[in-house]
Parts: structure tokens; C-alpha cells; sequence
């Protein structure tokens, strides 16, 4: 099916050499990058459909108690709550419709892990001597599991594999402008 290479690099300053089947790994980053675009996309689109949704009720009602920045969510609650739905509605849907389509996915990731970081921090109940507990673990939970993901994706340039930025970085336009393949990819 696949022919294998081998993986040369260096991680934390040591020499790692692995080998891996070609296919398979286009296969999984293309599940993984499809996937994680329904999940962020379903997310936000049923914030964008509900004309009731709401963020505020979240931030000043459901942080839990002893998280470190509670101060800072009844803040955005109370004064940006304008920006804070649609942002967080239409950031959702968009990253996700991006990533399942496959175009500007490095720009899609960052962002999408940005939101997730936001949540993680939203999930907190105490401090570091607490282990930052979070609802569902001790420092690392499905928040912070998805922007790994998020940066996984981005660093891998998955949009190049079955996505719209395969077709865009042949234009003539993204040759001509090759910064976009930082946010392309």
C-alpha cells in the first residue's frame, strides 16, 4: 500500500529516527484533521443556529470554584459579552468547516487551539499545590488534548492532504507570496 521512510529529527536535543508507512500516516492525519473539524464545527453551529445562546450564563454561573481567573470571566461576562458570543460561535463553526475542508489550516489550528487553551483555563478549580485539577483530570484534560491536536495539525500541514491548500499552494499567487504557506498548509 504504502512505502515506509524513515523519520530523521531531533527532539529535545536528542536524535530521533523512526519508521513509518506513508499511507497510513496520510490516513490518519486526514481522519484526525477532518474529525476534529466536526467536532469544533458542531460546536459552533449550534451556538450560531440558537438565538438564545449565550455565553454569559457560562461565565459568571458555571466557572468552578477556586478557578485562579474567576475574576477575569465575570469581567468578559459583564463587559464583552458582545464579542465574546459571536467569537466564540462563529470561531468554533469557522475553524471547523476549515479544517474539514482543508484550507488555512496552520491559520485554522492556531486559532482553534487559542479557543481550546481559553476553555482549559475556564475549567480550572485551583492552583498549581491543587494540581490544577480540571473536570475531568489533573492538568490535562479533553481542552488541552485538542489544541495538542490542534498544534499537531498545523505542524504536520494538513490542509496538504486532501484540502483546499493542496490546490492553493500551486497558485501562482501563494508562489508569488510565500509567507501564505504559514498560515496555508
Amino acid at each position: 500500500m504504502s512505502t515506509r521512510h524513515a523519520l530523521d529529527a531531533e527532539i529535545f536535543g536528542r536524535d530521533v529516527t523512526f519508521d513509518y508507512a506513508e499511507g497510513w500516516v496520510a490516513y490518519s492525519i486526514l481522519i484526525l484533521r477532518v474529525s476534529m473539524g466536526w467536532v469544533l464545527f458542531q460546536g459552533g453551529i449550534v451556538k450560531v443556529l440558537d438565538p438564545t445562546w449565550s455565553a454569559g450564563g457560562f461565565l459568571t454561573n458555571a466557572i468552578p470554584e477556586g478557578n485562579p481567573l474567576g475574576g477575569f470571566w465575570v469581567m468578559l461576562a459583564n463587559n464583552y459579552l458582545g464579542l465574546i458570543d459571536p467569537l466564540n460561535a462563529w470561531g468554533l463553526t469557522l475553524t471547523g468547516l476549515a479544517l474539514m475542508l482543508g484550507v488555512a489550516v496552520r491559520w485554522s489550528a492556531f486559532w482553534g487551539a487559542v479557543m481550546m487553551l481559553f476553555y482549559w483555563l475556564a475549567s480550572l478549580t485551583g492552583g498549581l499545590l491543587q494540581g490544577l485539577p480540571v473536570a475531568h483530570g489533573w492538568v490535562i484534560d479533553d481542552h488541552l488534548v485538542y489544541a495538542f491536536l490542534l498544534f499537531g495539525l498545523g505542524a504536520w500541514g494538513a490542509g496538504r492532504i486532501l484540502g483546499v491548500d493542496a490546490y492553493l499552494e500551486t497558485t501562482e499567487f501563494v508562489r508569488d507570496n510565500p509567507w501564505l504557506r504559514y498560515v496555508l498548509g
